[in-house]
């Protein structure tokens, strides 16, 4: 997949593109049905499949003070929508300049000018340019005179209800990692590259890797049984491990991270980038007595996780 930072390195094997366009937080089922329609033009007509999404999101800019939100940084996402086929990543800056432009701007300059789509798929519910005066309707008026297509894609619904970011972060909140998974279509990751910690976990002989929490939305404090992707260096590939979200009460610190114990794992994993699922919430953080009841809160954890694991396996 190539990805394109910027309306200005746009080349010309990046126009005719069949395109979703959205922020794609998560990239969940509706998505992903999105995406699906998209793909079905770019193979009839030998276009490229591509991803028209924005760079911070729109809520950062104008939301600066409001606790993080997003499911997934930007490459998280990129590995993601290349999983999923997609030739082009078209990662728009949203800034105020961009945020000033009508609608009519953004589809003559950007989609038919800069992009050159030959094809633009949305959700239902997709606004855009200047005050979100632009909707799936305008767009699909737009593109025929302009010469794109344009299909609007319904909004897609599960068990829990409509899927969308907001649902899946309100599951997530609620320790509900299960709901979390049926909406996305995967498991929910947080993916980062390792950190140094104060490698208590190694004296207690639970070794951990930690990842900074850092610009994510934080789900319910607790430990969860993962699955792990180690996505380079010499020990790349999938483990099973437990996790605890958190801010470590027991040692006063109140900096959000995640600390992974990999089942059965020897190595060094600093530096290297890792992925790590969500399967199920186990129970919340607590504040131990001493380093003894930890230490047996552990072994607990471990055993409950692996038998949670051996279930999803199933």
């Amino acid at each position: 997949m190539r990805i394109i930072e910027g309306l200005d390195e746009v080349r010309d094997l990046d126009r005719g593109a069949s395109a979703a366009i959205g922020n794609f937080d998560g990239v969940h089922l509706g998505h992903q049905a999105v995406l699906d329609l998209a793909r079905a033009p770019a193979k009839a007509t030998g276009a490229p499949l591509g991803v028209v999404t924005f760079e911070p999101h729109p809520r950062e800019l104008f939301q600066p003070d409001a606790p993080p939100f997003r499911l997934m940084r930007l490459g998280a996402r990129a590995d993601r929508l290349a999983q999923l086929g997609v030739d082009r990543l078209f990662v728009i800056r949203f800034d105020r300049d961009f945020a000033a432009l009508t609608a009519e701007a953004f589809c003559a300059e950007v989609l038919a000018g800069r992009l050159g789509l030959s094809h633009a798929v949305v959700g239902a519910d997709f606004r855009f340019g200047m005050k979100r005066a632009g909707d799936a309707g305008y767009l699909r008026e737009a593109g025929a005179r302009l010469g794109f297509g344009v299909t609007i894609a319904d909004l897609v619904g599960g068990e829990t209800g409509e899927v969308s970011s907001t649902a899946i972060r309100a599951a997530l909140a609620e320790g509900r990692a299960e709901d979390a998974t049926r909406m996305l279509g995967h498991l929910h990751r947080i993916e980062g590259v390792v950190e140094h910690g104060e490698k208590r976990g190694r004296e207690l002989g639970y070794p951990t890797a930690n990842l900074s929490m850092a610009g994510l939305m934080l789900p319910r404090f607790g430990v969860y049984a993962v699955r792990v992707e180690v996505k380079d260096g010499p020990h790349r590939g999938q483990y099973e491990g437990v996790a605890s979200l958190g801010v470590r009460p027991m040692f006063g610190e109140n900096r959000p991270n995640l600390e992974t114990y990999i089942f059965d794992f020897k190595g060094d994993l600093y530096g290297a980038r890792m992925s790590v699922g969500l399967v199920s919430w186990q129970r919340q953080e607590l504040k131990f007595d001493g380093l003894e009841a930890l230490i047996e809160a552990m072994k607990a954890d471990e055993a409950e996780a692996r038998k949670r694991l051996g279930e999803t396996r199933r």
